[in-house]
């Protein structure tokens, strides 16, 4: 019998609605396993074991009652850049090392209203500028693949622990590829939906976007059915369009009978036209991607041609940054991480004409991806172009022998927070025992396209039962 740790979100709702499973017992399992990994891992930087178990008895009288939320008694954790009304949320940074929000953001506050069991803060870089996640607050997650390598970030925590099987969904979020990064670096299924899916607040940005990190594409679907929606606190947020989980399952189904993506269009890149990525990576994302075939695609290797936007990334980027702190970096820059200080103190080589110019370049931009999409329903790349480098870089420093600078390395991930389609990522295979993801880029607001090609994909190459090695075998 499978251990409970190790079963998907949707698997212990249905446990929990036959009355074979309590939500009880399944949060003790959990909160044994966070404490008896969390020294290796450094996931959590502010387990709530207490609020976890009375979030259990409620969920397990809601069952009884006949009233449990779609995802009552199911273990979940948030990012620690998310507010948590009375837990501590640190952000990754010593300027906030003990710092208790007043109020949930709003996805916080659905999560709760679905019945989730909340284990904890986990952990992040430093307003997640980088990706990795080490900060000095809580200090290096570790890969659970292979200790002494990074989890990505700056969603790592968050993806540690789903892989290692600390709760089977976590709330990541994304300004350059931190629910990507993380979720293809630790070998599992992360998607950034659409901008404005999820509502943010109190923080947020016009290249960030919430979005959950599962095990399996269904549970991902489940838990963003749950967070999407529009809230008036974040004036960008969209009107919910449901539906999910249903286009997940519906993929699954197709997946098994092999015609699930009949008539697709798809695009293969293995560079984009201007990404340096390592060759054993991009051959394994090449070979899944070419298996979409078998599920009845058109696939055909092609790309947007509209360049690198990594100037207009680091514009923005940069310049979002400095205006945090570079009024008081003289005051603050000692407690900063010693890269983002940086990286803050080498925006002021920009103007505000610099940052208006960023803006029309990033419509440009947009603008010719969408054009390509006209031809295509997916584009896959690989999702990142190395495996994970050692923790507490601030990253690989080359690819392919080519220097990468900042967030510069993530030449697969960061286009598509500029045009804010949804993209998603799936385990497509190992280079020496390290994870590699294939990246499903989807068209503007075709959230439920990119979970029903995911879950077929899923479908022809499951990867849920395995398992890293600090995970040990369910």
């Amino acid at each position: 019998m499978t251990e409970p740790w190790a079963l998907p979100a949707v698997e212990l709702r249905a446990g929990y609605a036959r009355r074979e499973l309590s939500p009880v017992e399944v949060t003790r399992v959990v909160l044994d396993r966070l404490e008896s990994l969390e020294p290796r891992l450094r996931a959590f930087v502010t387990p709530t074991p207490e609020l976890a178990l009375a979030h259990a008895q409620a969920a397990e009288r809601a069952y009884a009652e006949g009233s449990a939320g779609p995802l009552a008694g199911v273990p979940v954790s948030v990012k620690d850049l998310t507010a948590t009304a009375g837990i501590r949320t640190t952000r990754g940074s010593l300027l906030h090392s003990d710092e208790v929000p007043a109020e949930d953001a709003p996805l916080v506050e659905r999560l709760y209203r679905a019945g989730a069991v909340m284990l904890g803060k986990s952990n992040t870089s430093e307003y997640g500028w980088k990706g990795d996640t080490t900060n000095r607050v809580y200090g290096s997650t570790q890969n659970p693949w292979r200790e002494g390598r990074t989890a990505g970030g700056s969603s790592g925590g968050a993806a540690a622990a789903v892989a290692s099987g600390i709760g089977p969904l976590a709330q990541g979020s994304d300004g350059a590829g931190s629910i990507r990064i993380p979720a293809a670096f630790c070998g599992i299924y992360g998607i950034k939906p659409s901008y404005g899916r999820v509502p943010q607040w109190p923080a947020g940005s016009t290249l960030s976007h919430a979005g959950p990190i599962a095990r399996t594409v269904a549970d991902a679907a489940l838990m963003l059915d749950v967070m999407e929606g529009p809230d008036p606190r974040d004036r960008w947020s969209l009107p919910a369009s449901g539906g999910h989980l249903a286009a997940a399952e519906a993929g699954r189904a197709a997946g098994e009978r092999g015609d699930a993506l009949s008539g697709l269009r798809v695009a293969w890149s293995r560079d984009l036209g201007f990404a340096a990525v390592e060759s054993a990576v991009a051959d394994a994302a090449e070979a899944a991607a070419l298996r979409l075939a078998e599920l009845g695609a058109r696939v055909e290797e092609a790309h947007p041609d509209a360049g690198d936007p990594y100037p207009v990334l680091d514009v923005m980027w940069s310049c979002r940054m400095a205006g945090l702190f570079g009024s008081r970096l003289d005051e603050v820059g000692q407690l900063l991480d010693p890269g983002l200080a940086r990286v803050v103190r080498e925006a002021a080589r920009y103007s505000g004409a610099d940052y208006g110019r960023a803006i029309l370049e990033q419509n440009a931009y947009a603008d010719a991806v969408r054009r390509f999409f006209d031809r295509y329903d997916l584009l896959l790349t690989p999702t990142l172009p190395v495996t994970a480098f050692a923790a507490g870089d601030d990253g690989p420093g080359t690819v392919a022998g080519t220097p990468r600078r900042f967030l510069e390395w993530t030449a697969f991930t960061y286009p598509f927070n500029l045009t804010g389609q949804p993209a998603a990522t799936l385990p497509c295979g190992e280079v020496d025992g390290l994870p590699v993801g294939l990246q499903l880029v989807g068209r503007w607001r075709d959230d439920a396209g990119v979970l029903r090609a995911s879950a077929a994909v899923e479908a022809l190459a499951p990867w849920r039962d395995r398992w890293p090695p600090v995970a040990g075998a369910p």
